[in-house]
Order: structure tokens, then sequence, then C-alpha cells
């Protein structure tokens, strides 16, 4: 059976260390074992090293630690990229504000990723933001499905 591949953004890495939060700390953990025993490809983007860049030195090397510790694919940004991640702000899929948040959306659907992990429960991890997205996807010729979950709909089986 082919792994689903799963595109984690920087909230995922964040909640890893979350102590101020310990039941969404725990699902992460939860789900970081699965992805330990091999059921998931996971990817990530130049974005969340971006991302990562503002957090404060301890936490930017922990989250980097961690990064090199479970090796995700790195996927590249390109210009069709950035066009899809535009639409999506121009069509308020995504608030003008979040331009990041429509990058991690346009890589995972340019990449074909089975879904976008994120704690980010306003701007991603939605149902409305989802169906909006899609159907930008399907007017922009692009037809697989894009997901938007958190770790907790990954992490039981």
């Amino acid at each position: 059976m082919r792994k689903l591949k799963l595109y984690l953004e920087t909230s995922v890495w964040n909640f890893y260390f979350a102590d101020d939060a310990p039941e969404k700390k725990e699902i992460t953990l939860q789900f970081f074992e699965q992805v330990k025993k091999g059921k998931y490809e996971i990817f990530l983007s130049e974005i969340v090293f971006q991302e990562i860049s503002n957090a404060p030195v301890e936490k930017m090397t922990l989250l980097i630690d961690l990064i090199k510790e479970y090796q995700p694919g790195n996927l590249d940004i390109n210009a069709e990229i950035l066009d899809l991640s535009r639409k999506y702000i121009i069509e308020k899929a995504i608030p003008d504000k979040a331009v990041n948040d429509s990058q991690h959306a346009a890589i995972a659907t340019f990449y074909e990723i089975d879904a976008l992990i994120s704690w980010n429960l306003k701007h991603l991890a939605n149902l409305n933001r989802m169906e909006k997205i899609n159907g930008i996807n399907l007017k922009e010729g692009y037809f697989k499905r894009l997901e938007l979950i958190t770790p907790m709909e990954v992490s039981y089986e």
C-alpha cells in the first residue's frame, strides 16, 4: 500500500514542544510516532524554515534539530506555486495577511500531496478554507483534492 504523502506546515513542528497546550502536544507526539514507524511520507518547504527563523534561538535550534531527525522531503517553490498562492488570496480563500499559509497550500497542491497537516485552524485546517482552496484548484486544473487537516485526523489508527 502506498504511504500517504503529508505536507507539515510550521505549526505541526511547533506543537511538538508546546508545553502550554498539552493536549495538542500529545496528539502531535502521537502523530510523529506514526511518522517514525514509517506510516507516512512527510514534506516541508523553505517557508517552514523562514517561519522557524523568526523564533527565539533556543526554540529555532530545537525545531531545526527535530526536522533533521525526521528528514522530511523539501519541496521547492516555483512561479506556478506563487501564482496559485496569489489566486487563493485574490479569491479570498485565505486572508491577505496569511501569505505564507497560502503558499503552504499551493505547494501541497502543486506537488499533489495527500494532505496539508496544520494546527492553524483559522487559515488552513478547516472545512470552509479547504472547500474554497479545492474550488480554486479545480478551476486552475489541479484535480487531486487537497485535505487540510490537523495531526489528530491522522494520529489514530
